[in-house]
Order: structure tokens, then sequence, then C-alpha cells
């Protein structure tokens, strides 16, 4: 079908053949190339086409923005054009990005401007919520995990999306990532000094944001980073909830969203939702790498108390011996020192957030099921001598981990063949992987705390976001790795091969990775490709 964009066609609807539309005489295909297909959504403002690209082969499938002036008044006229070209100019800046539409082209035709960009096959989140029903806490957080490095990049682009919102994130199909369209909003488009009140609010209204999505200093028109924050909240409360804002009351005294009651999420989530969610600018979070930094602890606060645990354990004298000093701190009443206070204090923090003895993210598998794998497994030995690793093959490590097992610390998994597994958020501390194979493994957010991964193989896996404090990956194959966001402070780097790796935003130093293999199609952690 062709599909005429004239906005007072009777009958926008043509037979395929057309090139003018048979009820208003205009001409279907735009720019001799573009035939629309059929309406995707309108506004006040402009409206949203999908369109084949008749030019290229195979006719791939475009998105065209229209964007059309409710008035014709020079002012105005003016002012539609200068948007349009600031999307057209943010879009060109930012489109590399993976998770963000590319521009393909744009025009101006009758007074009337169009933005061609990238199609995203897929489903809104707005959708999937109406379909699937409310996310889970983890859901949220995941949705979190994808988007808010997203955002630190746009951010890092001196650019403020203004419009975040469950319509504009969709899942593409291809891959089930998230992509955030529709950029008509982006910080500046609109210049409230240049035309009368009723010329700006033609355009405010378009260009402003949605309400009950945007904070209140981005509603009086001065937006700033943490204004995007305030919007990425309340998607998360409605992902959580089913309800758009307007469905929310409002705190009449402080302008606050009322949300707590509709939902059940953990203790320390809430506060982070809480903090996304101020209306004061001042104490809200002010960057998305905040609200990262806030929900990174929580992966990793488990082992953190075994670490205490074990090096708190008594030695041959009978007392117990902090891991920062030898000498023997202080006690409190209950007669444990202050490391094991503080992994107390974590395992119970844990148990009031679960409701439940165990994390279950890490362990659904029972007491006996337990014991078993530790009776198996490990190999003590007496005589206060150190603990032998525990060994297992691939089979085993992948059948414990499918029964919910996430904490693999302080295991020799040497040379196994772990190519496309799905190990994400397990917990490797101190273990050992040398000549493992990972190639195309999901190992997002894993924890690799000082663990041994030399000549390790870790190419095309999905390591973004994983710890790798003090590990060695000497000689490691990291070639075309998703490291984006890895912790990758005091790691051993020599000779590991980072070419086609993806490391933006990680943490890492120019020292390290002149000690590393990188070429030109390496992703620094500035976002730029090449070298240093």
């Amino acid at each position: 079908m062709s599909y005429c964009v004239n906005p007072a066609c009777p009958n926008p609807e043509n037979p395929p053949t057309n090139d003018v539309c048979a009820a208003c005489g205009t001409t279907l295909l735009l720019r001799d190339r573009y035939r629309v297909n059929q309406a995707l959504g309108q506004g006040g403002f402009g409206a949203t086409f999908l369109a084949r690209d008749e030019s290229l082969p195979g006719q791939p499938y475009c998105v065209i923005k229209q964007l059309r002036p409710a008035s014709t008044t020079p002012q105005v006229l003016q002012m539609a054009r200068e948007l349009f070209r600031r999307e057209a100019k943010t879009l060109g800046k930012i489109g590399n990005h993976p998770q963000l539409p590319r521009l393909l082209d744009y025009f101006e035709t009758e007074q009337e401007f169009y933005l061609v960009q990238e199609y995203i096959s897929g489903s809104t989140l707005h959708r999937e919520v109406k379909r699937g029903g409310p996310f889970t806490e983890a859901g949220v957080k995941q949705f979190l995990s994808e988007l808010l490095p997203l955002v630190e990049y746009i951010h890092s682009q001196q650019v403020i999306h203004r419009d975040i919102k469950p319509a504009n994130l969709i899942r593409r199909n291809q891959d089930k990532k998230l992509v955030l369209i529709d950029f008509g909003a982006v910080k500046d488009q609109v210049n409230p000094t240049v035309a009368s009140a009723s010329e700006q609010t033609a355009l405010t209204a378009y260009a402003i944001g949605t309400p009950g999505y945007a904070p209140p200093e981005q509603m009086a028109l001065r937006p700033v980073y943490a204004s995007d924050i305030y919007a990425v909240g309340v998607t998360c409360v409605y992902l959580l909830t089913a309800k758009s804002p307007k469905d929310l009351d409002y705190d009449p005294t402080t302008g606050e969203l009322m949300w707590q009651n509709h939902v059940q999420v953990s203790e320390h989530f809430a506060n982070v939702l809480k903090k996304m969610l101020e209306v004061s600018v001042r104490h809200r979070y002010q960057s998305a790498g905040d609200i990262l930094r806030a929900l990174d602890l929580e992966p990793y606060l488990d082992s953190l108390a075994q670490g205490m645990i074990a090096q708190t354990a008594p030695i041959s004298g009978g007392q117990p011996q902090s891991f920062v000093s030898p000498n023997r701190v202080p006690q409190g009443p209950t007669g444990l020192t202050q490391s094991a206070r503080m992994a107390e204090m974590i395992k119970n923090r844990q148990k009031r957030l679960n409701g439940t003895l165990a994390d279950p993210r890490r362990s659904t598998i029972s007491s006996s099921n337990t014991s078993s794998f530790t009776s198996s497994n490990t190999q003590a030995t007496t005589g206060g001598k150190a603990r032998v690793p525990t060994r297992l093959n691939s089979d085993d490590l992948l059948t414990y981990y499918g029964k919910g097992r996430r904490d693999f610390a302080d295991h020799d998994l040497s040379a196994l063949n772990l190519q496309q597994a799905n190990l994400a958020d397990a917990i490797f501390t101190q273990s050992k992987f040398v000549k493992t194979d990972f190639r195309g493994a999901n190992l997002y957010r894993a924890n690799f705390g000082r663990a041994r991964l030399k000549q390790t193989i870790l190419r095309d896996a999905n390591l973004s976001r994983a710890y790798f404090n003090y590990a060695n990956l000497e000689g490691a194959d990291l070639r075309g790795a998703d490291l984006s966001y890895a912790h990758l402070s005091n790691a051993n780097l020599r000779s590991a091969n980072l070419c086609g790796a993806n490391l933006t935003g990680a943490k890492v130093t120019e020292e390290q990775l002149a000690v590393a293999r990188i070429n030109w199609a390496t992703i620094l952690p500035s976002g730029k490709r090449g070298f240093w």
C-alpha cells in the first residue's frame, strides 16, 4: 500500500503502484525514493510513518518522521526549522551507538520537514507491560542495567533526551536489546524568547517532554542531565506497577509522586528509586553512573560477607583476627571482631531484603544437595593447611548454575569448554581458569576478583559490568569481547588481546592498556575507536 502523508487527505490509502494520491493529488514517492506504507503515530505537531527506501536493493524499511507546524507564521516556521535541524544534528552525532536509531536522511518539502531513521523492529516497553503485566524487581534492575549505560553515553555527548518513557523504549526483536527513540525533545530545541506566548505553546507542547515523566525543572524549561534520571525513575515505577504517572497521586505539599504503596521491592532498591524521583534536583542522583554504582554493590554483598568471615576465622591461637591487621581488634558485646560483625550485618541485611536465609539469585539448591556438592567435590585438609580448590567439569558447573547456584569462588575450572555458556552474575573470586574456553559466553556482571585467567579464551564473550579487580588476564584472548563498564582496576592485562573489544565506560587505566594489544577496532573507555 502507498500511504499519503498529506494531513488534509480524505483517503490516504492508495494501491502500492500509485505514484500520486488518488484522493488529493499529492506525490506519494517522497524525494523520489521513499514510499510510505502506513502511519505509525500522530500528534499535534507531526506524524511518524513506516516506509520503504525504493532506491536501495531489497527496499529496506525505514521510519519517516514528519514535522508539520500548526502555524505557518514566519516565526513558527523558523523555530520549527531550527527544531528539525537540531534533532537531525543530534541524531547524526549520537546515532552510531548500537542502541540508538541511525539518521539516514533529512529534507524539507513545502514547509514540512522530514527525518528518515533506521527502522527498529520490536515492541515498546509500554506494550510489553500491557501484554505481560508488571515487571519484578529483578526485571527492573535488568532494565536499568541496560538503559543507564545508554543514558550515560547520551549525556557524555552533551545531550539531554527529555522524553524518556516506556513508549520511547523499544525491545529490538533481533537481539532483545533496548533502543531509545524520539530525540525531538532534546535540550534547547525551543528558545522561548523568540516567539509570542501562543507560538511558544505550539512548539513547547511538542518539545517539552511528557507530563508525569518530566520533572518540575523541565516543565519550567530548565532541564538538566538529572531530568532524564527522574524520567527513568518514573519509567521504573510504571514497569513495577503498570500504572502511568497520571494514575498515581502526588503529595500536595511536596509535589512528590506517591508510588511506594503500589510496589513491593527491597528496602535498598526502594531507596534508590526514591532518590531517582526526588523533586529537588539537588537531592536527586546527578548521573546514570551514580545509580549504577548504587546498584552494583548488591551482587557482591554476599561474597564480601564470605570473604570477611574467612579472614576473621580463628587461627592456631584460637583468637579471631582482622583481615586488616594481624593484631587482635576490639570486640563488641557478642565477642565478634569488627570485621566479623560487618559480615554478620551484611548477611542480616540480605535476609531482611529477601525474607529468607538465602540469596534467591544465588541458590535454590536444597541443603542436602549443597552438602552433597561440598562433600563430593571439596578436598579439605587438616593441620591448618589451606583448602584445595574445588575441581569441576563443564557439565557439573552448568548443572549447578542451572539449579540456582551462583557462588563458585576458589574453584579450579581450568581448561574447561564453556563456549556459549550462560553464567551471568556468577561469583568466581580467586578461581583458576587457565586456558578455559569462554568463547561467546554470557558472563554479564560475573565476579572474577583475583581470579587467575592466564591465556583464557574470552573471545566475543559478554563481560559487560564484569568485575576483574586484581585478576590475572595475562595473555587472555578478549578479541571482540563486550567489556563495557567492566571493573578492570588493578587487573594484569599484559599481552591480553583486546583487538575489537568494547571497553566503553570500563574502569581501566592507560598504563594497563599500554601492555595489552589493541587496534583501530577497539572501543576505548571514552567511547572512541582506536588508540589512545
